[in-house]
C-alpha cells in the first residue's frame, strides 16, 4: 500500500513544537489543529481529521510502536463520563487561557514569558520571544496555547507508553467535541 501525502502529518507536529521553542509566536499555527477538525465535523459531518490527519495521532502511532508498553487502554479512561470531564476541564483551561490574554490586551496584567506546563508548572521561556515584537495580548495568547498544546501532547506521551500507542486519542478533547458535534449534525440529517 502506497503512502499518501497525509501519511507524514506527524511532521508537521514536531515542526510545530520546534517552531515554538525557538519563537513562540508559531504557536498561533497550532489552531489549525483547532479549526480544521471542527470544520471537517460541523461541515461535512464526519471525524475524518482525526481518522486520517491528526499529526498527534500519527506522531503517537510511530512512536507508540517502539515505546509503548501496549497495554489496553483502561476502561475508566474510555468512558464517556471521564471523556466529557475531561474535555470540560479542558475547555475551562482554554477559556482561562483566553482570559488571561485579555487581562493583558486590556492592561490589566502584564504580560509574563512563561509556559505552563500541566496548568500548574511555570517554565520561563523568554528566550522565544522579543517583547515588543508584537502587541502583548498576541504574544500571551502565543504561550499560552502553546502551553496547552504541549501539556496535551505530553499526557498523550505519557498514555502512549503506558498503554496503546494511541490512547491519547480515546479522550482527546478536539475528538470529543468533533464526534458529539457529528452526532448531533448526523442525528438533523436523518
Amino acid at each position: 500500500m502506497s503512502k499518501k501525502w497525509y501519511d507524514y502529518l506527524w511532521i508537521w507536529t514536531m515542526i510545530y513544537f520546534v517552531l515554538g521553542f525557538f519563537n513562540i509566536l508559531f504557536a498561533w499555527l497550532g489552531m489549525i489543529d483547532f479549526l480544521v477538525p471542527l470544520g471537517f465535523a460541523i461541515f461535512g459531518g464526519n471525524k475524518y481529521f482525526c481518522n486520517s490527519y491528526c499529526g498527534r495521532g500519527q506522531l503517537l502511532g510511530k512512536l507508540g510502536s517502539k515505546l509503548s508498553l501496549n497495554r489496553a487502554t483502561p476502561k475508566w479512561m474510555r468512558s464517556k463520563w471521564f471523556r466529557y470531564g475531561f474535555l470540560c476541564f479542558f475547555l475551562s483551561m482554554f477559556g482561562n487561557m483566553i482570559f488571561q490574554t485579555y487581562l493583558v490586551g486590556a492592561g490589566a496584567t502584564t504580560l509574563q514569558e512563561g509556559i505552563k506546563l500541566f496548568w500548574t508548572f511555570n517554565i520561563p521561556w523568554g528566550w522565544a520571544y522579543s517583547a515588543g515584537t508584537v502587541s502583548d495580548w498576541i504574544a500571551k495568547f502565543s504561550f499560552g496555547f502553546y502551553s496547552l498544546m504541549l501539556t496535551s501532547t505530553l499526557i498523550g506521551l505519557i498514555v502512549m507508553i503506558l498503554f496503546k500507542p494511541r490512547t491519547w486519542c480515546v479522550f482527546c478533547p478536539m475528538g470529543c467535541m468533533t464526534q458529539t458535534i457529528c452526532k448531533i449534525k448526523n442525528k438533523d440529517d436523518t
